[in-house]
Formats: C-alpha cells, structure tokens, sequence
C-alpha cells in the first residue's frame, strides 16, 4: 500500500518557529494535520534570517519532534518569507501573438510575463513572486485567462513582489544546513490570507493585516486578486517592551501584564484603577540559593506576600501604552491604504490575525482608527490544526502548498492568477 502524500510546512516567525505536517487527501477532502511541533526562533530578527546556522539549529529540533510523531523523513518543506525589505512594484509587458492563426498559446503567455518581468531594480533586490493582474488582448481590458483567445496584441499587467538579495540567501542557506530542500517560497502575508480570507472577501475589498512579534504583514485584495502588500517593522513584541519601559518593569513581567490585564480601549465600568501584581518569579541563581538553605522559616500568608516584591500601576496608563502603539500600526496601515486610493473604501473591511490580534478590543480599535468594518480572522481549511490566530501562516503555507501542486497550464486553471518565479534560483 503506497504511503500517503505529506505537505511539509514551516513558518519562520520572528519569536517562534513552527512546522506543521499534513496528509493530502482525496478530491474534496480537506487536508488533515498529523503533527505539530513549534520552538523559540535564533539568528531571526524582524521576521529576516540574520544568522542561518542558530536557525537551522532550531529547524533541526522542530524536524525531530515532527519525524518521531510522523515516523517518515522530512526531505523537502513550503516555507514562508517575510520582513520590511519586501515591497512590491507594478510592470506590464507587451508582445505579438506568434502563431500565424493569431490563436494566443500558453508561449505567448510566458513571453509577455517575462517581457513584464524585464525591469531594472536596485542592486541586491530580486523578484520573489509574480502575479498577474490582468490580461489585454487588442486593447481589450480585464482578460483573466487570454488562452485560446484570438488576437495579434498580447499585453500583461502583473504586480512583482521584490526582497533584499542576501536575507533569501540566507533562508536558503539555513534550509540547507537543515538538510531541507524548498518546495516553494512565499511571503507571510500572502500564506495568512490563503488560509483567513474568503473569496467572498477578496471579491469585495478587503485588508488583511497579521500582526507578528516584531512584523505586521498587510495584503490588499479586490476583484478577488492581490493589488497591495507591504510590512511594516512594528508588531506585538514592541507593545510588550513599551509596557517594560512604561511601567519601569522586566521583559517578562510586561509580556505578563499584556496577556493578563492589556486591552486597546480604556473602559471604566467600576474596576479598579490601580492593580497590583506580585513578582514571585526568582532568578536561577536565587533558586540555587534557596535549595542550599537547610532550614526554611515557616511564616503566614500574610507575611510571606509582605515580603515579596510587588508592582502596582495604573490601568489607564497601561491601556495608554498599548492603544499608543497599536494604534501606531493602524495609522501606518492607513497610509498603506492612501497610496492605493483604498482609504474607507473596502467593503469587506479589515481582517486582523497573528498573535497580535489577541489583545482585547484590538478590533473596536481598528474600526475607530481606521474607519472599517474589522474582525478577527482565524486560519481554516486544514482538518486538525487549532483556531488559532496564530496559526494562520502556518495554515496557509499548507493551503498554498496544495495549490501550486494542483496548478496547470490548462484554461481553467488558476495559474493566471499567480505565476510563481521558482525560488531554487537563489541557492548559492
């Protein structure tokens, strides 16, 4: 009995590292998760690989925890790409239909991509990923799939998602130190819509916005097509280091109070305006301290709380310090939408995922700042992964790895839609 297909899937987060492993299964099946293993990243900053070796490190632990549960070799993974170095630049191309019957082949179709494609860029910038906006065929517009068309002119408008030459090496590099092999590359914000939005969505207008730890990932789909991404160099891990230095705290203790108290919205409604947490986590080497002390003096409840340090703070300026920056993110998403002339103007609104997404009325927020219909997005469409926001990358990178196999060259594929420029090219 022949071994079921896998689709290997990595997601190389700024603060953490996941790999998900799911089996393909028959027409009109949904693919079904078969392990899940996630690990703290090394040598990743803002969401580039800075360091390839600590990264394939840790690779290497999450494909030990995968392999064990699987009990099958991974050999070859979809991973995804992200960073404020990617940015994205609109180019057309135009050529003669070839045959002598003027009947558009799929020749035709590749020369005027590439004709698109052939555009100057700065030194050490690269195209990453192509998509095609739309086809023109004797000047007639909005041609999806021109093939088997007639005509004599055959022109193209694609938008080029470009990144910084040296971090793609350097994911490349990791992976091969990882002993990995790359089935496809593609940017974190496109994996998150595959797996959030709805063609419904992408039909109307609609803005997808993932907040990382260090990166906020922003797409912008109408007419069911990509027409806008970028990344912004906030995420949540900056609200977290705002509260540290805010309320004059340790790391840990502000990523705590975050989870714990955050919200975006100040609101009264009777609860206390100053809260009071105590710092019972010790250092290491207070640990060791206590554990050599032979006698414990045993003391009340009430005396041991006396003696432990605690923070007290006011709830308006934590939930200052957290609207502040979030709204920061929100105001560079709205200048996103200016450039494109989409400002109040998407339908569907505006869809928040990524671990950032979970603070309390980050939506009401979002609808204040950005004046939007906006709600939370959770990934779906794999069988046995978790509702989880912060998952959505991960889900996505299974979803589009399941497409690019499935594309054809046929008339009724979705080929047209996406041309995906191989990633192997930038192996060294």
């Amino acid at each position: 009995m022949p071994k079921p297909q896998l689709i290997p899937a990595l997601d190389l987060g700024s603060d953490t590292l996941k790999m998900a492993v799911a089996q393909k299964r028959r027409e009109g099946k949904l693919p079904e998760i078969l392990a899940v293993a996630k690990t703290t990243s090394s040598g990743i900053r803002k969401g580039v690989i800075v360091d390839p070796e600590k990264t394939a490190n840790k690779i290497k632990e999450l494909l030990v925890k995968i392999e064990g549960t699987i009990n099958r070799k991974i050999r070859e993974v979809v991973c995804n790409v992200g960073g404020s170095h990617l940015f994205i630049t609109p180019s057309r191309g135009v050529v003669a239909v070839s045959r002598a019957d003027q009947e558009i082949s799929q020749g035709d179709i590749e020369r005027v991509i590439s004709a698109a494609q052939a555009f100057s860029l700065p030194s050490n910038k690269e195209i990453l990923d192509t998509f095609a906006r739309e086809f023109i065929v004797d000047g007639e517009k909005e041609i999806k799939d021109p093939l088997g068309m007639k005509g004599i002119r055959l022109e193209v408008e694609i938008l080029a998602i470009c990144g910084f030459s040296p971090y793609l090496r350097n994911l490349t590099s990791a992976l091969k130190l990882a002993n990995l092999d790359i089935l496809d590359v593609i940017p974190s914000a496109i994996s998150s819509a595959r797996a959030v939005l709805t063609p419904r969505q992408k039909e109307l207008g609609v803005a997808l916005l993932d907040i990382g730890a260090w990166t906020t990932d922003m797409a912008v789909y109408e007419e069911g097509d990509l027409i806008h991404l970028a990344v912004f160099p906030v995420g949540s891990g900056h609200i977290t280091n705002d509260i540290a230095i805010g309320l004059q705290t340790d790391i840990d203790t502000a990523e705590r109070i975050k989870i714990e108290f955050g919200t975006c919205i100040y609101q009264r409604k009777g609860k206390p305006e100053k809260i009071k947490i105590l710092l019972k986590d010790i250092t290491e080497e207070e640990k060791k301290v206590d554990s050599e002390r032979t006698e414990v003096k045993k003391s009340s409840k009430e005396d041991t709380e006396d003696k432990v340090p605690a923070l007290v703070f006011s709830r308006k300026l934590l939930i200052d310090i957290i609207e502040a920056r979030v709204a920061e993110i929100f105001d560079l998403c709205q200048k996103e939408l200016k450039k494109i002339g989409k400002q109040r103007l998407l339908p569907a609104g505006l869809v928040l995922t990524g671990g950032g997404a979970k603070l309390p009325n980050i939506e009401n927020l979002a609808k204040k700042e950005l004046r939007l219909p906006c709600q939370i997005g959770f990934p779906r469409g794999v069988v046995g992964l978790k509702r989880e926001s912060t998952l959505s990358t991960l889900c996505g990178l299974l979803l589009e790895s399941i497409d690019f196999e499935g594309e054809t060259v046929s008339s009724g594929s979705s080929f047209f839609s996406k041309i995906k420029k191989i990633f192997r090219q930038f192996v060294p």
